[in-house]
Parts: C-alpha cells; sequence; structure tokens
C-alpha cells in the first residue's frame, strides 16, 4: 500500500479541494492514461486495487504509472467516543484529486487492451474517469 515515509505534520487539518487542476492534468509518460472528471479523496488502497485490476488484465504486458501518490494524513476517532478531547490518531493516508488530474497511464498496449484496463481500473475508484489517447497516436502502428 502506498504511504510516505515520512511526513512534515502527523495530523494536518483537512482543507478543501476547489477548483480544476492545474498540474499533471496532459498525458506524460504514456500513450493512453484516465483522468478525473470529479473531487475526491483516493486512499492508498483504492490506488493499489486499480493498479491491480490494470495490471492483470494487461498480463504484465506493457508499462503503468501511477500519477498520484497519498501523501495526505487522515485522522479518525475510535467507534464509541465522546467529542471532543483532542483530535483522532492517523488511520491512513490519501491523495486529493480535482478534476482534470490524470490518474494513470499505460504504454505497450493495443488500443482496445489499453481502454478495456483502465476501464477496469476506474471502477476501483470513487469517482467517474474519462479514457484519453495521446493526440499522437497512431492505431496502425499497433504494438
Amino acid at each position: 500500500m502506498l504511504q510516505p515515509k515520512k511526513t512534515k505534520y502527523r495530523r494536518p487539518q483537512k482543507g478543501r479541494a476547489k477548483g480544476f487542476a492545474h498540474r499533471g492534468t496532459e498525458l506524460a509518460f504514456g500513450s493512453f492514461g484516465i483522468k478525473s472528471l470529479g473531487t475526491k479523496w483516493i486512499t492508498g488502497r483504492q490506488i493499489e486495487a486499480a493498479r491491480v485490476a490494470i495490471t492483470r488484465y494487461m498480463q504484465r504486458q506493457g508499462q503503468l504509472w501511477i500519477r498520484i501518490f497519498p501523501d495526505k494524513p487522515i485522522t479518525k476517532k475510535p467507534a464509541d467516543v465522546r467529542m471532543g478531547k483532542g483530535k483522532g490518531s492517523p488511520e491512513g493516508y490519501v491523495a486529493p484529486v480535482t478534476p482534470g488530474r490524470m490518474l494513470f497511464e499505460i504504454e505497450g498496449v493495443p488500443f482496445d487492451v489499453a481502454k478495456e484496463a483502465l476501464r477496469l481500473g476506474s471502477q476501483k475508484l470513487p469517482i467517474i474517469t474519462k479514457f484519453v489517447v495521446r493526440r499522437d497516436y497512431d492505431e496502425t502502428q499497433n504494438v
């Protein structure tokens, strides 16, 4: 499961994810990718589940890039605990995602395999995504 080795603050504030992504909005590594169309916190477990689904369908061909990393600690108080008495302990890590953010990219597989693999991966995520293809991708060269 993805998580940072160390963080600057143990229990940060929630913050607000407003607007659209400014960085990480274009395909940088692969020919195909999935792009976020909504705002959500994506946990390390969800990223891992999507990664496993994608690589299983691709049968370990090609290459996969994960473009998000869960580096924001999320706290939770135990069940049946009264209000007050401070903030809960860190429970897991999330990656805040805003619309337009590229989540996964793949390369080295045919178009139809890439489309189905990324569709299966996006089903594991809590947001609506969009399949994108590199502008200069030539389908006739079919890997």
